[in-house]
Formats: C-alpha cells, sequence, structure tokens
C-alpha cells in the first residue's frame, strides 16, 4: 500500500462526499426532511460501498485513503444516529439499545487502535463491510415501518464485526490496513511446520 499515492484520487473524492453530505444530513434531519434525508444518506452508503472497489480497480490504495475512509465511517455512523433521533425519536427510544450497539460498534474499535497505536486503524474487514451493508439496509426497513428485527441483527453483526476488530487490534505489533479477517491475522502470525 503507497503511500505516496497523490490525495486528490476518485476513491478519496468518493470517500470525501460522505464528509460533504455529513452536515447537509443534519440539516435535512434537523428539519424533518425525511425522505431527502434518506435519498442523500443511500448515496453516502453508495460512496462507501465504491470508495475502496475504485481504489483497488485503480491501483489507488493507499494509507490515507484507508484513514480517510475510517474516520468518514465514523462521521457517517454518528450523523446517522444523530439524524435518526431527531427524525424518528419514538422507534430510537423503543430500539435505543440495538441503536447503542451500533454506535459502540463504530467508536470501541477506534478507541482500542487510538490507546494501543496512537492513531486510528483501518482495518476493512469484510466483517465489517457485512455489518455495514446489514445496518445500512435494515435502517431503511426499521424508518420506513417494517419490523425491527432485521434491524436487530444487524446491531449483533455489527457489534460482532468490532469485536473482531479490537481483538485484531491487540493481537497485531503495529498497525496494519485493509485487513480481511482476524483468521488471516492468525493465519500469518502461526508458526510454520518445517519439515
Amino acid at each position: 500500500m503507497s503511500d505516496k499515492q497523490p490525495k486528490l484520487t476518485l476513491p478519496n473524492l468518493l470517500t470525501g462526499f460522505r464528509f460533504v453530505a455529513a452536515p447537509i444530513l443534519l440539516w435535512l434531519a434537523w428539519n424533518g426532511h425525511a425522505i431527502a434525508f434518506m435519498e442523500l444518506l443511500a448515496v453516502a452508503f453508495l460512496t462507501d460501498l465504491f470508495d475502496g472497489m475504485a481504489a483497488r480497480l485503480s491501483g489507488q490504495v493507499s494509507q490515507f485513503g484507508a484513514t480517510l475512509d475510517s474516520w468518514a465511517d465514523v462521521i457517517t455512523y454518528l450523523t446517522i444516529a444523530l439524524c435518526c433521533w431527531w427524525l424518528w425519536p419514538d422507534v430510537v427510544t423503543r430500539e435505543l439499545l440495538y441503536v447503542g450497539l451500533i454506535v459502540a460498534s463504530c467508536l470501541l474499535p477506534a478507541l482500542a487502535g487510538i490507546l494501543k497505536f496512537g492513531r486510528f486503524t483501518s482495518y476493512h474487514t469484510w466483517g465489517v463491510k457485512i455489518a455495514a451493508a446489514s445496518m445500512g439496509l435494515t435502517l431503511y426497513v426499521l424508518f420506513l415501518d417494517g419490523p425491527p428485527w432485521p434491524f436487530r441483527i444487524a446491531a449483533i453483526i455489527c457489534m460482532l464485526a468490532a469485536i473482531e476488530e479490537i481483538i485484531i487490534t491487540l493481537l497485531l505489533p503495529e498497525p496494519e490496513s485493509n485487513l480481511r479477517s482476524l483468521w488471516d491475522v492468525l493465519k500469518r502470525s502461526a508458526p510454520r511446520n518445517n519439515r
């Protein structure tokens, strides 16, 4: 992963969109524009889906991009939590435990990385990708009057992904980015049999 890549790349611009979207999402929620909020949030989720893909396909994977993406994820999740509280306070109050799990799943791995390495981690594991996709999809189900159980399952998936990230942080001697899973970290660190 190169640190000498230019900063103004398509993947970083896609990630940067989420920073720009956050205050607009806050404004939309504060002013009660629920549908516009959900539409812009969908675009933000799509940029999160495509930024990493664009980085890999264009050969523009960088430490800067990985860290930028992680910060954008934290800002997006915290923005979502606050906006949903403003737009759907009854639903958020009813689902507060699960909303809390999702917020914690975003903050606790970051805190673990800061405590151990003095910086934000950016693993982007498959678990986190599955958690983000499940949370994004079930958020729409929940706030468009669907059943709450898919969102609750997504919250648990988010917490399991966070636990995986925390364990990775505890195992790594130094920070790394773009790791596939805890299993890959364990395989790498296992002693090899010499024949």
